[in-house]
């Protein structure tokens, strides 16, 4: 779609997917991936760790589901998904700004592990591959 924001960001889940269901039933995973930049340093000859990034995820239903049985924590991803700005107000009524991911892809990455995959048979839904879509959130509802 036009005037959205797409990245792919590889980096480490700090902690395992969180599964949670909506009252509807609906499986929402919510997760923050850590992505730490190397930097050369000439002068000395070494590498050192730039600034990290943490980035919020969140995806739902069935892939949701098949993330938190997949993934855990320190696992190195490849994400990719549209970044989201989302509002809210605290419980001390401040009013806050978050930058999101809505996962489209995810993924072990290869670089330092190996994976076998297994494929998950799943009764027709007659929703097609509509039923990976996101939930839609109310505004000002966090989706965790």
């Amino acid at each position: 779609m036009a005037g959205e924001t797409t990245v792919t960001v590889v980096g480490n889940l700090t902690s395992d997917p969180e599964l949670r269901f909506t009252p509807a039933g609906s499986a929402v995973a919510n997760f923050t991936v850590a992505s730490t930049p190397r930097l050369f340093d000439r002068e000395s000859g070494t590498w050192r760790d730039g600034d990290a990034l943490f980035l919020r995820c969140s995806l739902w239903r069935e892939y949701a589901e098949n993330v938190a049985e997949s993934l855990g924590r320190g696992t190195r991803v490849v994400v990719h998904g549209r970044l989201r700005q989302r509002s809210y107000d605290t419980k001390e009524g401040e009013k806050r700004t978050v930058v999101e991911l809505d996962v489209e892809e995810i993924g072990p990455s290869l670089r330092y592990a190996t994976a076998k995959v297994t494929k998950v048979s799943r009764a027709a839904s007659g929703e097609g591959s509509s039923s990976w879509a996101p939930e839609p959130v109310a505004v000002g509802t966090p989706p965790f």
